[in-house]
């Protein structure tokens, strides 16, 4: 009978240590399940214009919203205020552990090299600059080849052979875009005449449209009936005087066809929101590359837009022959002029 009793009670000691490491077991299970299912963190750092910009800020907040969506992200973005609160904010996320920082617009390019480099395990992304570090992906635009397109039409469209271009903030950036349209619309007609003129040259030009309304008004009353306008937030000031005027502006980074229809002849398409996305799934995938990223004609990174708000005014024809264009820029057989190369 004691054996009896002694043989229920080892066996119940036993029962209860399998149960116990079933537990553990299980447990064990279960954490590596929460790490494998931990979400991925992205941080957005938008220019001043903001994410309602319609331009280049857009683009970026949509890709990044598109890699929320998809990949069951985490997604936290913040807008500048000046360019001294680029540095706080790049810093702050890092501190947090953020596994993917993005930076939108050239103006964060020093801040973004100096954070990068205090937090070498954490990965950054920037558009429109190079930042040469280890754990930065430099995601580059060939706005020049857009804009050489964006020429091109305007030269086609024109009907007093004048046409202008207002920049945001003077930057190699904003010449890169002026050099392109200039070459474009040269191309069309030798003796179109081209004015210029740049919103400023601090941050603040992304976002002073009223400022680009009186450039756009100067033009538009001086003879120019389409103008090319890469400024960020700025843009839609020139948009209210293309509207006022009866006269065409050229949407740029987003299409803004819509913005104003009828009074925007296309616009020049830059795919941050697909060079976003890309880079946010890739690093969310552990295939996180870092250094240059190009996007261009040939790869659709650029492109010029047409859809049901311009399609009367962008005629086919016209459509036909920056088709034509598009094709020798991405064959080789144009060579469009790059600012960047002169420098």
């Amino acid at each position: 009978m004691l054996k009896q009793q002694r043989w229920v009670r080892n066996a119940k000691i036993l029962a209860a240590g399998a149960f116990i490491l079933a537990i553990l077991v299980l447990a064990e299970g279960v954490s590596t399940s929460f790490a494998e299912a931990r979400e991925f963190r992205i941080a957005l750092v938008l220019d001043k214009g903001g994410k309602d910009d319609k331009s280049f800020n857009s683009a970026a907040f949509q890709g990044s919203t598109q890699a929320k969506s998809e990949l069951k992200a985490f997604l936290k973005y913040v807008e500048a205020t000046d360019d001294n609160s680029f540095e706080p904010m790049l810093r702050a996320f890092a501190q947090k552990d953020f596994d993917l920082i993005l930076s939108i617009g050239v103006t964060q390019k020093e801040a973004l090299k100096k954070v990068a480099a205090q937090f070498p395990r954490q990965l950054f992304a920037i558009v429109d600059a190079e930042v040469n570090a280890p754990n930065v992906s430099s995601l580059l635009f060939e706005e020049h080849e857009g804009s050489y397109l964006m020429g091109a039409a305007a030269a086609l469209a024109t009907q007093t052979g004048k046409i202008g271009f207002i920049g945001g903030m003077d930057i190699p950036l904003i010449r890169r875009f002026q050099l392109g349209f200039d070459a474009g619309a040269k191309k069309i007609s030798p003796s179109v005449k081209v004015t210029s003129n740049f919103i400023g040259i601090t941050g603040d030009a992304w976002n002073n449209p009223a400022k680009a309304k009186e450039l756009a008004v100067s033009q538009f009353d001086s003879g120019v009936d389409v103008i090319f306008s890469p400024s960020g937030a700025s843009t839609s000031g020139v948009f209210d005087a293309a509207e006022e005027r009866q006269k065409f502006a050229i949407g740029v980074d987003s299409n803004q066809n819509w913005v104003k229809p009828g009074r925007i002849l296309t616009s020049m398409l830059k795919r941050v929101d697909k060079a976003v996305y890309q880079t946010c799934l890739e690093a969310s995938q552990n295939k996180f590359v870092a250094g240059v990223k190009r996007f261009g004609l040939a790869n659709e990174g650029v492109d010029f837009s047409v859809d049901q708000y311009n399609e009367k005014i962008l005629t086919v024809s016209m459509r036909k022959k920056l088709s034509e264009l598009k094709a020798q820029i991405v064959s080789g057989k144009i060579k469009v002029p790059d600012y960047y190369s002169k420098k």
